[in-house]
C-alpha cells in the first residue's frame, strides 16, 4: 500500500460512501472564511481562497453559501471569529501525523486531539517535531478510467505539473503549490473529473507499519478524520492492503 497517496484516495471513496455532505460543507466554509480573513474577499487576488472556492464548487455547494462564508471570513457578517492551527505528533510506530483544525474554541479542540492521540497509542509533539518531514504540494487526484496516460502526460508537461504518479486505481498529479491552479484549469479543460483537489503537505519519505501499529494509525486516523473541527490529517506512515 502506497502511503499517503493511496491514503488520500481511501480518505475520498471513505468520503463519498459516508455522503456526510454537511460535514464537507462545514469544512469547506471553515476553509473559505479563513482564506477571506487572511487574504480578502477578492478571489483573483487571493489564491488560497480561489483553491477553497474552487472546492466548495466542486461538491455543488450553493453561491449563497459561498457568498455567506466570504463575507464572515472579511468581517462584512457576524461569525467569523475561526482559529487555524496545526498539531503534530507520532502515531502508534512511530509515525509522523500532522493535523490542521479550524476551531471557536481552542482549549477544547486541544483537549480532543490530546486525547484522540493518547487513546489511539500516539502522542502530541512539539511545534516543528515532523512537520520537517513533508513537502507542500499541489495534488490531483483523477480516477484511473478518466484518462489515459499519455493524455495526462502531455498535460503535465503543457501545465507546469513536475509528476504523474500511478496509484492503482487512480492517476496523481503533483505540483508545486504555485501551480496548483494553472495545473486545476488543464484537467478542467480536459474535461476531466477530479477526485482531490488540493494543496496537501506530501511525506518526503514513507514509514512501513504491520500489525499492531499498522491497525492502530488506522484508528487513529479515522478518529482524526471524523471530528469536527479537523480539516485535513496528513501522515508518512504506510501499510500492506491486508494490514
Amino acid at each position: 500500500m502506497s502511503g499517503h497517496s493511496k491514503w488520500a484516495t481511501i480518505k475520498h471513496k471513505k468520503a463519498a460512501t459516508d455522503a456526510k455532505r454537511g460535514k464537507i460543507f462545514t469544512r469547506l466554509i471553515k476553509e473559505i472564511m479563513i482564506a477571506a480573513r487572511g487574504g480578502g474577499g477578492d478571489p483573483d487576488g487571493n489564491p488560497r481562497l480561489r483553491t477553497a472556492i474552487s472546492a466548495a464548487k466542486g461538491v455543488s455547494m450553493p453561491a449563497a453559501n459561498i457568498k455567506n462564508a466570504v463575507m464572515r471570513g472579511t468581517g462584512e457578517l457576524e461569525g467569523g471569529q475561526i482559529d487555524e492551527v496545526t498539531f503534530e505528533g507520532y502515531g502508534p510506530g512511530g509515525a509522523a501525523v500532522l493535523v490542521n483544525v479550524a476551531t471557536d474554541n481552542r482549549n477544547r479542540t486541544v483537549a480532543d486531539i490530546r486525547h484522540a492521540f493518547s487513546k489511539n497509542g500516539g502522542n502530541l509533539g512539539e511545534q516543528g517535531s515532523v512537520a520537517w518531514m513533508f513537502d507542500r504540494k499541489s495534488q490531483i487526484v483523477i480516477e484511473k478510467e478518466l484518462a489515459s496516460e499519455d493524455l495526462l502526460m502531455n498535460l503535465v508537461l503543457e501545465s507546469g505539473a513536475e509528476d504523474l504518479k500511478d496509484n492503482g486505481d487512480t492517476w496523481e498529479i503533483i505540483s508545486e503549490p504555485h501551480n496548483h491552479d494553472a495545473v486545476l484549469e488543464a484537467v478542467q479543460k480536459a474535461k476531466l473529473e477530479t477526485l482531490q483537489a488540493e494543496v496537501a503537505m506530501v511525506p518526503k519519505n514513507l514509514m512501513k507499519l504491520e500489525g499492531k501499529s499498522a491497525s492502530g494509525m488506522a484508528r487513529l486516523m479515522d478518529t482524526l478524520e471524523e471530528h469536527d473541527d479537523v480539516q485535513s490529517v496528513y501522515s508518512n506512515y504506510e501499510s500492506d492492503e491486508e494490514e
